[in-house]
Parts: C-alpha cells; structure tokens; sequence
C-alpha cells in the first residue's frame, strides 16, 4: 500500500496542471492523484477519493478558489495550498487565502534559470509536505529531501560586534507555516512603547508588503516591510520582504536593517537562521529571539548562537503552533531559554527586556 502524500491539482490553464504535476511527481513521496480544471470538477474527484492536499488557483472559471476554499473548510476540511501569481490585485486575495484556512500561499511556477526553477520546485514540495501533516492544526517536521545552505553564505560566523549593553533593545522573530496568524496574535498585544522588532516569515515575495500594510492596521504599533537602512526604532515592527535576506546591522548605538539578495539558506530566502546570526554579531546580550510555528530547522542554528552571545531566547510551545518543526529544532540543540504558549511570549519578552 502506497504512504505517498496524495494531491489533487486544481488550475484552468493545462500547462500549469501539467508543471505542477511534472513539479509534484519529481519528489518520491508524492503522487498526484488527478487533475481538476476547476472546483467543480475537482468535487467529483474528491468524491471518488479523498486527496491528502489540494492545490488552488485563486482565478478560476465557474467558481472562483477563494469560494471553493470557505466551501472545503466549511464543509469537509482538506489541507489546501494556494498557488497563485502573487502580483497587484491578487496579493490581496491571496492574503485573503490564508485568512480562510489555507495553509500556505505560494507563487505559481514560471520559466526562468535552472536555479528559479528547482528553488520553486523545493517550495512547492516543501509547502505540500508540510499541509499533508498539517491535520489544519499539527505538523510534524518532515525529512529534508534537498541539500541546505547555512548562513554562511551570507554572513560568517564570527565573534560579536554588539556593544555591553544598551538603552535600546530589539526583538528578532522568526516563523513560518502558521506564523501569519502567530504574527498577528503577537503583534496585536504589543505596545507602543516596545522595543523595535524585526521579523522574518516565510513568505513569497509581494506577498510581504500586502502582510506588514494588513497588520499595520490591526496593531497600536508601525508595522512596514523592511527597506535597507531602515532604523529599528521603538514601536515599529519591520517585515523581512519576500525572496530577499534581511539582516540586523548596528552603528554606534543605532540598529538597522540590510536587504541583501543571496542564495537560500536552511531552504529559505528570507531566512530566519540569517536574522538570527547577524543579531548574535550585532546585538547580542541586547537582543530577544522568539522562534514560532513552522516546518523544518530555519533559525535553530541561528537561535543557539543568540544565546551564546547572550541573547535571551524564547520558543513558541507546541500546543499552540500550527507546526512545531523549527521550535522544535531550536530546543533540540539547546539554545532556547524558555518555552511558551503563543499568548505569553509578548509578556516574557517585555519582562526581559
């Protein structure tokens, strides 16, 4: 009997069912069970037999994915992850997407380098991976099927750069498969008075900057997309953008931001494990580190240098997240001081600092 992750593919355009199958395919531990045009079709064959995940277009004819999506959580929940072009009118609807139950968002699949083509090819097995296990609430970290980068590649390790002690601290974030909503439960809690924050989310790129203007307007405090030379100031939270590295850099006693291009690291660009290390040079014993919900290692190794520079670190426990892959991991190789449930991370880190 076959263990392989079951998927339906959902999209209008024969070519892009053809690549996304081609893209699914590729990977022994999944198989595409069919294809669907659109949700209709795609309810016939889920009366046959019941997928692991489905894969959605947003724009669709007859019934729009937006629709089909609300109608599958309502009625007979299935993971679903959303396969869009994330640009000008539909990053709104994707954001939307999420709101609605889907468990990731990511862009379609286009012609491009050898290198554009097997990066989205791991992130759409990687996003469908993670959905298969996610039960809408539980994911179990999964076996990584491709080589990872560290963040050597970006920046090396090397000894801290961060000064005693400071007036000013930060608090550096990391999250993926579930962070939005672990995002916005955070930041909502947090005050204006706050020490400045900086975040990475794994997140397609446009997709960012619909996120940080979303949360601005739920939250007391700023919340941006992140631009090189943005100061990390009190109340206001910076967004790592989507497909580039951010990275925390100080002068003096001021902290600021980097947007630097680079390969991916732990699978990711943005990656958490990035953040994390240039806070461990830059910050140190100055910063907090909150790893939250998500798939795979991003940020463990990252998390643990916080610490030995004398960093305080925090994990998002695993009953209130949506994967408890990366705190998992981080916990694993010792660098978190304390582990909480979503709701009192924000308290603990105030206390900290």
């Amino acid at each position: 009997m076959s263990n392989k992750i079951k998927i339906l593919v959902v999209d209008d355009s024969s070519v892009v069912r053809q690549t996304l199958s081609d893209i699914l395919s590729s990977d022994p531990d999944i198989e595409v069970m069919g294809t669907a045009s659109d949700p209709y079709v795609a309810v016939e064959r889920i009366g046959k037999q019941v997928p692991d995940v489905i894969t959605l277009d947003v724009e669709m004819p007859r019934m729009d994915g937006i629709t089909f999506l609300q109608k599958i959580m309502s009625q007979h929940p299935i993971p679903v992850v959303i396969i869009s072009s994330l640009a000008g009118k539909g990053t709104e609807t994707a954001w939307k997407a999420m709101e609605y139950g889907a468990v990731d968002v990511i862009p379609k699949p286009t012609l491009g380098t050898k290198q554009f083509i097997e990066e989205s090819r791991i992130q759409i097995c990687d996003a469908v991976k993670a959905a298969s296990r996610a039960r809408l609430k539980k994911v179990t970290p999964i076996e990584e099927v491709a080589p990872k980068l560290t963040a050597d590649v970006i920046l090396s390790k090397a000894g801290s750069s961060a000064m005693a002690e400071t007036t000013d601290k930060v608090i550096v974030v990391g999250a993926s498969t579930g962070g939005t909503d672990a995002l916005r439960v955070f930041l909502e809690m947090v005050p204006v008075d706050s020490p400045g924050i900086l975040i990475v989310q794994h997140m397609p790129e446009h997709f960012t900057h619909s996120f940080a203007e979303r949360l601005n307007s739920l939250c007391a405090i700023t919340v941006k997309e992140a631009e090189t030379n943005d100061t990390v100031i009190r109340g206001r939270a910076l967004i790592a953008p989507g497909n580039r590295h951010t990275l925390l850099k100080r002068s003096g006693a001021r902290y600021y931001v980097e947007v630097r291009d680079g390969p991916l690291v732990s699978r990711h660009r943005p990656s958490v494990d990035v953040l994390f290390r240039s806070t461990a040079r830059y910050a140190g014993k100055n910063a907090i580190g909150i790893i939250m919900t998500g798939m795979g290692d991003d940020g463990a190794r990252g998390m643990k240098e916080m610490k030995e520079a004398g960093a305080y670190t925090i994990a998002q426990d695993e009953a209130s997240c949506v994967v408890f892959g990366m705190p998992a991991e981080a916990i694993k190789l010792g660098g978190v001081d304390k582990v909480l449930p979503l709701k009192s991370i924000l308290a603990e880190a105030l206390r900290r600092v």
